[in-house]
């Protein structure tokens, strides 16, 4: 889901937008030739996602900069962890950090925040084992990014989009119930129409509205907004004939208590579109061979004729030369 070529064409667009005529600052108070080794650290307990996004921020700008990530996806962390290390071209590593960062602060929490929904749901008094899944409530062009986030949590992918699976929702049925069509042979009719590989999942906001959907043979079955004990109710009456989604209502002092009902699945927007970025700080040096620390006094020589470069973020050699107008 997050190939190369994703990660590589939204980081594109992010640092085209951070620097589209280049790093005017960088590029006047920061000699060419200097080096700069900087070192990823947490300053607040997580768990780590988009190492390798993190790490194609910098190479994108230049390719000998080097990246070593000393955490792996899904690995938690603590306040002072180390999870990876930068060096190279002290301009490219000053223009790659903020996205850099960016990318991988929010999918960090993305993780932690999934992480915690499912200690939560694994803590349920009845010891029912239940997936933690999230929705298309993603951030507009990110989806594959959060979702990946999700996983490094320990949580599972609903749908990617509409194209990949059948979900009927309220809306649908809504339609169906304008034109006077039967909720089951809607589904049967749907079913004889799509490839033996495509699931069927069909919303239902009321106990009564269950039947129907069973005697249609859908795959997955989301109870959605219903009460505890509608819930129960639910799981007993569908009895193992389809998959149970719960949605709706799902918080993380919630979760347990809805997992502990039978349910098969909890589906949760808060996973993705609720969530706080952690606090991971770039600590940068410039031109130094030891460790750096970020409350040391630097001192360099600026050029005496700096090349300032407005061209693309991505394409120095593309944008008006200052020295030249």
């Amino acid at each position: 889901m997050l190939t190369a070529a994703t990660i590589e064409s939204a980081l594109r667009f992010a640092l085209d937008e951070d620097a589209p005529w280049g790093d005017i600052t960088g590029d006047t108070f920061v000699p060419g030739a200097a080096s700069a080794r900087a070192v990823l650290n947490a300053r607040e307990a997580g768990v780590f996602s988009g190492g390798e996004v993190f790490a194609r921020a910098f190479t994108l700008i230049d390719s000998g900069v080097q990246v070593e990530l000393a955490a792996a996806e899904g690995d938690t962390f603590s306040p002072g962890d180390t999870l990876a290390m930068v060096s190279g071209s002290a301009r490219a590593v000053l223009r790659a950090e903020r996205i850099a960062l960016n990318f991988c602060q929010r999918m960090s929490g993305i993780a932690t925040q999934t992480r915690a929904f499912v200690d939560a749901a694994a803590s349920n008094t009845a010891g029912r084992s239940v997936r933690i899944a999230d929705t298309r409530k993603t951030t507009p062009g990110l989806r594959a990014f959060e979702k990946h986030a999700v996983g490094c949590g320990g949580g599972h992918n609903h749908r990617f989009g509409l194209s990949d699976a059948v979900m009927v929702k309220d809306n649908h049925l809504a339609v169906l119930a304008g034109q006077n069509a039967d909720v089951a042979a809607s589904i049967r009719s749907a079913r004889a129409r799509l490839s033996h590989t495509t699931t069927i999942e069909v919303e239902v906001d009321r106990l009564e509205q269950i039947q129907a959907v069973l005697d249609g043979g859908a795959d997955i079955i989301m109870l959605d907004n219903f009460s505890l004990a509608d819930l129960r109710a639910g799981v007993e009456l569908i009895a193992g004939q389809a998959v149970i989604e719960a949605s709706g209502n799902v918080s993380l002092d919630t979760v347990a208590d809805i997992a502990a009902t039978g349910v098969d699945v909890i589906s949760s927007g808060a996973l993705t579109h609720s969530v706080r970025a952690v606090d991971l700080g770039l600590d940068i040096g410039l031109g130094l061979d030891t460790d750096l620390k970020p409350d040391l006094d630097l001192e360099f020589a600026l050029d005496p004729e700096p090349d300032i470069d407005l061209g693309s973020a991505l394409d120095p050699d593309s944008g008006p030369n200052l020295e030249s107008n």
